[in-house]
């Protein structure tokens, strides 16, 4: 499995980004997606997550109303638009999936990209 999150950078506040993970080893149309987050000295925090198939979303409260995660499922990739964007949600974004097998939970991560929203 491999997660492979592009996107990131330096935004000013108000300002939009949109972040894309690209995944290879395993079948991505059958497994939910979600993105995290961590700020520094912070604990990792879930900010969206979307079922297999695209038709359940659900967000942090914090990024509610301007944040959007969607899917591609043909091309293997998931997505997080982020609009008016706060300082507040400068952190390394991740992406994450898991998958249970014989009754044991596995995580699977991307290496994270960095959003600073700055003036």
């Amino acid at each position: 499995v491999q997660l492979v999150e592009s996107g990131g950078g330096l935004v000013q506040p108000g300002g939009s980004l949109r972040l894309s993970c690209a995944a290879s080893g395993f079948t991505f149309s059958r497994y939910a997606m979600s993105w995290y987050r961590q700020a520094p000295e912070k604990e990792r925090e879930l900010v969206a997550a979307i079922s297999s198939a695209g038709g359940s979303t659900n967000y942090a409260d914090s990024v509610k109303g301007r944040f959007t995660i969607s899917r591609e499922n043909a091309k293997n990739t998931v997505y997080l638009q982020m609009n008016s964007l706060k300082p507040e949600d400068t952190a390394v974004y991740y992406c994450y999936t898991f998958s249970i097998r014989l009754g044991s939970k596995y995580d699977y991560w991307g290496q994270g990209t960095q959003v600073t929203v700055s003036s």
